[in-house]
C-alpha cells in the first residue's frame, strides 16, 4: 500500500499524466463537480460525487459508429474509431464503480460483445475513492454496497482512501499495480491500520443517512405482474414531465438510439443516449408501444427493480447514488417509488 499527503496529490496526477490522460473531479463556479482532464493548476474537488457519473468514459453520450462514404455509384464503409489512449479516472465512488458491473453484464458478459465499450474498458484504469461523508441523498448501502470500499466488488483497479491528511492507494488489479508501480517515486509506503478505523467510521455514518434502511425485501418477493399492475404507477406518472434527466444522470442507464446524419459526401451513423421517458423511445414504423407517461414511467422503474433482477440473479439495476433524487425537477425518484410499492403491498 502507498500513501501521499493531501497537499502533494498533484504530484501523483502529474506523474501519471506523463504517460496517459488523467481525469479528476473538478468543481465549477456553481459549486458542483464533474470530471475534467488534469492539467497543472486545476484542483481536485471536495464534492462527494460528480453531477454526471463516470459511466461517460466508457459509454459516452454520443459516438460515431460507422461512416458510409459515397464514391460515384458505390459506397465505402469506414470505421471511424481511433486507437483509444490509456487513461485514468480518479475519484470514482463505490456506487459508480458498482454501476460498471451492471453495464458490463450487458455489453461485455454476453454475446455479442460491444467492442466500442470493451475498447474503453480495456484502456481505462479506475481509481475508486472511499466516501468519508455520505450525503443525505445516498442509499447505496440499501443495495449492499460498501462506500468504504472494503468490498473488492466495487473497488475498481485501485482502492483509495483519504484519511488523516493523506491519500492511501491499494492496487486490486494488474492495471492498478502497473499504474502505481509507474509512479511509485511520488509515494511513501504505508500500512492499513488507519484505514480500518476509517472504514468503521464510514460504515457508522452511512447507517445514519435517511434512506440507509430502505426496505427492498417486499420488492424482491413481489410477483412481476402484481408490481406491473400496481396502483402506484398513476401517482408516479402524474407529476412526471418526461424530461429524461433521471436517465441521463443515472450511472446504470444504458439505452441508446442510432441515428444517421447525411453531410452530402458521407453518412455518419451515430449512437447516442436515449431515455425510456421519451415519447419516441423505441419508436417503430407504426407507433410507440408505450403511449402514456404512466407506461413510460413504469418501464423505467420496473426495469431497475424487477426486469433486470429477474434476468441477473436478483441484482438491482440501481446503485443508490442519489443523483435522481437531486436532479428530478418534480421530486419523483426511485426511493419514493419503492416506498409507494411497499405501502401498497
Amino acid at each position: 500500500m502507498y500513501s501521499i499527503s493531501e497537499d502533494k496529490i498533484d504530484l501523483f496526477f502529474e506523474a501519471a499524466a506523463k504517460t496517459q490522460d488523467v481525469y479528476i473531479p473538478v468543481e465549477n463556479s456553481s459549486g458542483k463537480s464533474n470530471f475534467e482532464k488534469y492539467e497543472k493548476g486545476i484542483k481536485l474537488s471536495k464534492c462527494l460525487k460528480t453531477v454526471r457519473s463516470a459511466k461517460d468514459f466508457f459509454f459516452p453520450k454520443a459516438e460515431n459508429l460507422v461512416n458510409y462514404i459515397k464514391e460515384g455509384k458505390s459506397f465505402k464503409v469506414e470505421d471511424p474509431r481511433k486507437d483509444v489512449k490509456d487513461f485514468v479516472v480518479f475519484g470514482v465512488r463505490a456506487c459508480d464503480a458498482a454501476s460498471f458491473n451492471i453495464i458490463d453484464s450487458v455489453y461485455l458478459n454476453q454475446t455479442p460483445v460491444d467492442t466500442y465499450y470493451k475498447n474503453r474498458r480495456d484502456h481505462g484504469t479506475v481509481i475508486t475513492l472511499a466516501c468519508n461523508n455520505p450525503e443525505r441523498t445516498c442509499f447505496c448501502s440499501a443495495y449492499g454496497l460498501d462506500p468504504s470500499l472494503s468490498s473488492s466488488e466495487n473497488a475498481g483497479d485501485v482502492f483509495a482512501w483519504n484519511c488523516d491528511g493523506k491519500y492511501f492507494f491499494d492496487a486490486k488489479t494488474e492495471k492498478g499495480k502497473k499504474l502505481l508501480e509507474s509512479v511509485k517515486d511520488v509515494f511513501e509506503n504505508s500500512t492499513e491500520e488507519k484505514i480500518k478505523d476509517l472504514q468503521k467510521e464510514i460504515t457508522d455514518k452511512i447507517a445514519q443517512v435517511p434512506f440507509a434502511a430502505l426496505d427492498l425485501e417486499k420488492i424482491k418477493k413481489l410477483p412481476m405482474l402484481d408490481m406491473f399492475n400496481a396502483k402506484a404507477w398513476d401517482k408516479v406518472a402524474e407529476p412526471c414531465l418526461g424530461c429524461g434527466t433521471c436517465t441521463y444522470v443515472c450511472p446504470t442507464c444504458m439505452c441508446f438510439d442510432v441515428r444517421d446524419f447525411d453531410s452530402g459526401k458521407k453518412i455518419e451513423q451515430v449512437r447516442c443516449y436515449d431515455s425510456c421517458m421519451y415519447s419516441d423511445f423505441t419508436q417503430m414504423a407504426a407507433e410507440n408501444p408505450r403511449h402514456t407517461q404512466k407506461e413510460r414511467s413504469r418501464q423505467r422503474f420496473m426495469h431497475k427493480l424487477k426486469y433486470y433482477p429477474m434476468a441477473k440473479e436478483n441484482v438491482f439495476a440501481c446503485v443508490g447514488c442519489g443523483r435522481c433524487l437531486e436532479s428530478c425537477p418534480v421530486n419523483m425518484n426511485i426511493v419514493k417509488v419503492i416506498k409507494m410499492l411497499n405501502e401498497e403491498f
